[in-house]
Order: structure tokens, then C-alpha cells, then sequence
């Protein structure tokens, strides 16, 4: 019986859930990696869109030289020789309201992008000092992937809100077609994709944080080996009589 069992593949009590257990491991430390990949992607462009002066741009027809761009900080003039002239706004409160909010937001969310990464890098799979400790791991990994996602949101917001205005200023009838118009700038669609960058690998995180547990095979039952010919097996203590 023992060697017909041996031919026929007995597999080992186990052995499925522990392929399985590293099936799931894999799927998780992936999708951890393209999440993280995606929302320090998603951080760095929204630093740089926070920074640039390229949120709106003017051609001017009358010198069509002189480009014009605008940003939170700053107003650029470009001109066809290749200077190009920078000018900080003047006050804080003589800007417009989307641009005072979109400074607030766009500090804001560059804030929470860093600290999503602190958060989410100790509970990713490849961090060895916190192995012992799956439960942290798990939260720490919400907890980034949750600051990421609010980073987002806190990145869309204000580019959408100077798009919106952007937008009907552009269209506004009250003013003469002489009048040059603002015109959407590079950094409106950076910021745009920062901002959906942050939010799916904030997602991404959050969906993979799984409790990690070590799929220990449970132990196969003992089987009493049957007696061999001729040995008589000896007498239970119960069995013998004084």
C-alpha cells in the first residue's frame, strides 16, 4: 500500500496553499512597486508643476515676439532672441482667488506627497526591519497609500479650478476680440497627469496592503504502519493481568 501510494503522487498536505501564499506575495510586492513607482512619478511632476510659470500663456498679436507665460510665483516674458524676463507677483493678497488657493493646495499637496512616501516605503514587501511586524506594515501601507491619493486630489483641484477660469475668460463675450486672451499652459496638463499619477498609485498601495502571513503547512496525520508477517505486537500495559 505505502509504495502504490508512492506511484500514484501523493502530495504533500499544503503544498497548494503554499504555492498559492507566493503567488499572492508576488501579486502583491508588483503591484506595491508600480504603485509606488506611480505616485513618486506623480510627486515629482506636481513639484514641478507647482513651481513653473508655465499655467498660462498670451500671444500677443500686436508683437507676436513676445510670448507670455504665468504661474503661482511668477509672470515670464519670452522673446524671440531667447531672453526670457521673470517678474514675482507683487502681493499675495492682489492675486486672484484661484491662484492664492492653487498656491495653498499645490504646497499642500507636494507636503503630503512626501510624506506618503515616508509613510508607504517601511510597509512595502521589500522592507526588511519591519517583517516581524505584519500588522504595522499593513497600516503604514493604507496610511501611504490614502496620503498619496489626498495629495491627488489636492493636485487636481486647483489646476482643474485655473483651467475652469482659464477657460471662461477665454470665452467671455463682454470682452473685444482685440483684447489678447490667456490660453492654457503646459503645466495645466502636467498637473493633470500629476494628479491622476498620485491618485492611482495611492490606489494601488492601499488595494495590496494585505496582513502577510508566513503559510506554515499544517502537519500530515501519523498512519499506523500495519504489522509485519509473523510479529506479534507486544501487550498493552492495560491488557496484562497480575
Amino acid at each position: 500500500m505505502p509504495a502504490a501510494a508512492a506511484q500514484g503522487g501523493f502530495t504533500r498536505p499544503g503544498a497548494h496553499s503554499a504555492a498559492g501564499g507566493s503567488m499572492a506575495g508576488s501579486w502583491r510586492a508588483k503591484a506595491q512597486a508600480g504603485g509606488m513607482l506611480l505616485a513618486l512619478l506623480g510627486w515629482v511632476s506636481s513639484c514641478v508643476t507647482t513651481f513653473v510659470p508655465l499655467w498660462k500663456s498670451l500671444n500677443l498679436d500686436l508683437n507676436e515676439l513676445e510670448v507670455w507665460t504665468m504661474g503661482l510665483w511668477q509672470v515670464c516674458i519670452a522673446r524671440e532672441e531667447g531672453v526670457v524676463e521673470c517678474r514675482a507677483h507683487g502681493s499675495f493678497l492682489a492675486l486672484s482667488p484661484e491662484l492664492r488657493v492653487s498656491r495653498l493646495l499645490m504646497c499642500l499637496s507636494n507636503g503630503l506627497g512626501l510624506l506618503g512616501a515616508l509613510l508607504a516605503a517601511p510597509g512595502l514587501e521589500g522592507w526588511t526591519p519591519c517583517e516581524d511586524k505584519p500588522r504595522l506594515k499593513r497600516r503604514l501601507l493604507l496610511a501611504g497609500g490614502a496620503t498619496f491619493g489626498t495629495a491627488g486630489m489636492a493636485t487636481l483641484a486647483p489646476v482643474s479650478w485655473v483651467a475652469y477660469n482659464t477657460v471662461l475668460d477665454f470665452w467671455d463675450s463682454t470682452v473685444p476680440d482685440i483684447v489678447p486672451r490667456w490660453e492654457f499652459g503646459e503645466a495645466t496638463f502636467l498637473g493633470w497627469f500629476a494628479g491622476a499619477f498620485l491618485a492611482a498609485g495611492g490606489l494601488l498601495l492601499a488595494c495590496s496592503a494585505r496582513t502577510t502571513r508566513a503559510s506554515t503547512p499544517p502537519v500530515p496525520a501519523c498512519h499506523q504502519q500495519p504489522p509485519a508477517a509473523g510479529h506479534h505486537p507486544l501487550p498493552k500495559p492495560a491488557d496484562l493481568v497480575i
